[in-house]
């Protein structure tokens, strides 16, 4: 990583463009950005949706560019032009809106906008501060254990003469989750989606949660390059199957190269190889480290038809070497991989997504960790034909009823996918899957309802039915943990998908928002989850309910 940085600093001295912080990667957030793409009818001119986070300068344009399309704006409703103005005032620095300021700031200078608690405006130097909240109680049905989370945190972001763009996030947590959390918990070694934690008072965790880069141009319009600490996203769907956000966040430096109808994004990132931990928490030590370096490369066919390649390679030994020639962002990693006789895990994969009309959107993934075409034909199950495909559609307006959007999608996964060698080369950081949640050898559907009847309610339905074939004990290894090491496959042949412990997973969630004021948020929800499993002793069934307040932060989903 310090080559990374090296690389960075020398690239400082030229000359900076405007530019902004990110959104924070929320799935209701975007979907918002998503819904009025389809309705649309064609993709944003300002920026690729599935490569994400994605910047507040180009959300803003696009939003711009929805209010001057009269043919859009003539047929929306009272609920769509809340959530446009929404938007507009969420990015207000960069967005022609007019409806930003608040009418009664208190004390002259708290929430003078709507969507910030403190703000500076002073032209060379932009500044917006906001309190992070979330407090959440709830009760579950399998124990006696009252659930929550408290949550205390900042956010900041800003800018520097519109070229220096900056963000920090910082937040404190105590929870305690419901119990199928906290079994993973005590499984996996780490709380899901967090790093470092530490146990508190009796079934609780205790972890910080942190995030910050800076932001600047290259080439005005064109280049832009980050380097921070941070998560990203890659699709269009609930999951990914190439790169989610289900992980903590990593070290990286990033550049997004966009011209014409081409988009053209390149990470390099540091990676957590592996952690201590016992039943109270991570140990404080030195962790493996490793390296990943990755590319998308994201083509506008048309204005409503895109398709993407991707190729990532996770680099690394025990000696925490890092090969510079996977700095260079334009050639093949896998030739790389072969010129160098190395046996780094290259994945490759593409993807597209096409909106049809003004209410559909049909999108796709495919990973490939290893394949073998010889192999595939014969039909025999060979254990290194590793595969990944995800297959998706969101409905707009369904069936003719504003403002109830529909999403249903379809995941797979072939058994050792993801899983390498060692822990420096798997797909994985802290302990946890770079690509789909669970991993490997499972199948997946996802739907998911939202509904908006009135300007701040939003419901939001959810269901998951998966089966994936686990291990019997931790000496197994049928292709599901990506943590274990391929070496220590059951078997060459005849492995198929959901091999092993035959496990089916039923997860269903509903949950009643109110937004109150600009980001501040009541939640009422209702989870049920029921797990069954060839060995019984591993079956649970589990009902949930909480209320959350959540201020300037996205919901916390455990759909696993």
């Amino acid at each position: 990583m310090n080559k990374i940085l090296l690389f960075f600093l020398l690239i400082l001295p030229f000359k900076v463009y405007p530019q902004s912080a990110n959104i924070p990667i929320n799935r209701d957030y975007y979907h918002i950005l998503d819904r009025y793409e389809v309705l649309n009818g064609k993709f944003s001119e300002t920026y690729h949706s599935h490569v994400k986070p994605l910047q507040r300068l180009y959300v803003a344009a696009f939003v711009d560019s929805l209010y001057a399309n009269e043919s859009l704006t003539k047929d929306l409703n009272e609920r769509d032009r809340f959530n446009l103005q929404y938007l507009a005032n969420d990015n207000w620095e960069w967005a022609k809106s007019d409806t930003s300021n608040s009418k009664k700031p208190f004390l002259k200078y708290i929430y003078r906008k709507k969507s910030d608690f403190l703000n500076v405006d002073e032209g060379d130097f932009d500044l917006h501060i906001n309190p992070v909240l979330y407090f959440s109680a709830g009760k579950e049905s399998d124990s006696d254990v009252t659930t929550y989370i408290n949550t205390r945190g900042i956010d900041m972001r800003g800018s520097i003469s519109k070229r220096l763009g900056f963000y920090s996030f910082l937040s404190t947590t105590q929870a305690v989750y419901p119990n199928y959390v906290r079994q993973w918990t005590l499984d996996n070694g780490v709380v899901p989606n967090e790093g470092f934690w530490k146990d508190f008072k009796e079934n609780g965790v205790d972890y910080f949660t942190a995030s910050g880069y800076i932001s600047f141009e290259l080439v005005k319009n064109y280049v832009n390059a980050q380097f921070g600490y941070d998560k990203s996203f890659t699709g269009s769907g609930h999951r990914s199957l190439v790169l989610s956000d289900f992980s903590p966040g990593y070290t990286y430096l990033r550049f997004n190269t966009k011209i014409w109808r081409i988009n053209y994004s390149n990470l390099f990132a540091q990676a957590i190889a592996d952690q201590s931990f016992n039943p109270t928490g991570s140990i404080a030590t030195k962790y493996p480290k490793k390296f990943i370096a990755s590319h998308h490369l994201s083509i506008n066919i048309t204005k409503n038809f895109n398709l993407g390649l991707f190729e990532s390679v996770i680099i690394g030994d025990s000696t925490e070497r890092f090969n510079i020639s996977y700095l260079n962002p334009i050639i093949f990693y896998r030739a790389l991989e072969h010129q160098g006789g190395s046996s780094e895990n290259v994945i490759v994969g593409m993807d597209f997504k096409w909106i049809i009309g003004h209410s559909i959107s049909l999108y796709g993934q495919l990973a490939l960790d290893e394949f073998y075409l010889k192999e595939v034909r014969a039909g025999d199950g060979w254990w290194a034909n590793k595969y990944a495909g995800q297959l998706g559609m969101k409905y707009i307006n369904a069936l003719g009823i504003d403002n109830l959007d529909l999403q249903l999608e379809y995941n797979v996964a072939r058994p050792y996918m993801h899983a390498h060698q060692d822990i420096y080369t798997n797909y994985a950081h802290y302990r946890q899957p770079l690509g789909h949640t669970l991993g490997g050898n499972f199948n997946e559907v996802v739907g998911i309802l939202r509904y908006q009847p009135m300007n701040r309610i939003f419901i939001t339905g959810q269901l998951n039915i998966s089966n994936y074939g686990d291990d019997e004990t931790e000496d197994t290894n049928w292709g599901k943990n990506v943590m274990k090491s391929y070496n220590t496959r059951e078997q060459e042949y005849g492995n198929t998908i959901g091999q092993g412990v035959a496990t089916k997973l039923l997860y269903g969630d509903l949950t009643i928002t109110y937004m109150w004021k600009h980001n501040l948020f009541f939640d009422l929800r209702g989870v049920y989850r029921k797990l069954n499993s060839e060995l019984d002793d591993r079956d649970s069934n589990t009902a949930y309910f909480s209320g959350s307040m959540r201020w300037n932060i996205g919901k916390k989903i455990h759909d696993f």
